[in-house]
């Protein structure tokens, strides 16, 4: 049984929100792998991770990069996990089936809750844990930005 986090997007978009949670998670030390929907998006977040902030800095790469199996964090249009990642963001509607949730301890699923399509995808997905045992959580922006946890 899998932990999986819905964040759901409504006034910021992936580009904003990503790097910030990409950052809470890897400050616990576990790797952490970003399945992302298509290789055009995972080169250009891989660019934007490195200049979201000229305070900060995750160590991040993709398979133009190499070495994944040093990167603490993983970008992927893939299903491999060559990194060990014990953590799973799925984004930009990519998925994972039931079967992969389970080599990872948490997933955090991110969707555009303003795309009708990302919004079916992740009920859909939502239905599909639950009735597998899965604890889901859902999360959601207040007006300040910060995440709440919906009931």
């Amino acid at each position: 049984m899998s932990r999986v986090d819905f964040y759901h997007l409504q006034s910021q978009t992936l580009d904003m929100v990503l790097p910030k949670l990409l950052e809470k998670a890897y400050e616990t030390k576990k790797s952490i792998q970003v399945r992302i929907g298509t290789e055009e998006r995972v080169e250009f977040l891989n660019a934007l991770l490195w200049t979201y902030n000229d305070q900060s800095f995750l160590p991040h790469g993709s398979k133009k990069d190499g070495n994944a199996e040093l990167q603490p964090i993983w970008l992927t249009s893939g299903t491999d996990n060559p990194n060990m990642a014990s953590m799973l963001f799925l984004v930009d509607e990519a998925c994972a089936t039931s079967e992969e949730l389970k080599n990872f301890e948490r997933i955090f699923y991110v969707f555009d809750g303003n795309s009708p399509d990302a919004l079916t995808k992740a009920r859909t997905f939502w239905k599909t844990l639950k009735s597998g045992g899965d604890d889901c959580f859902y999360w959601k922006q207040d007006d300040a930005g910060k995440w709440t946890q919906a009931a």
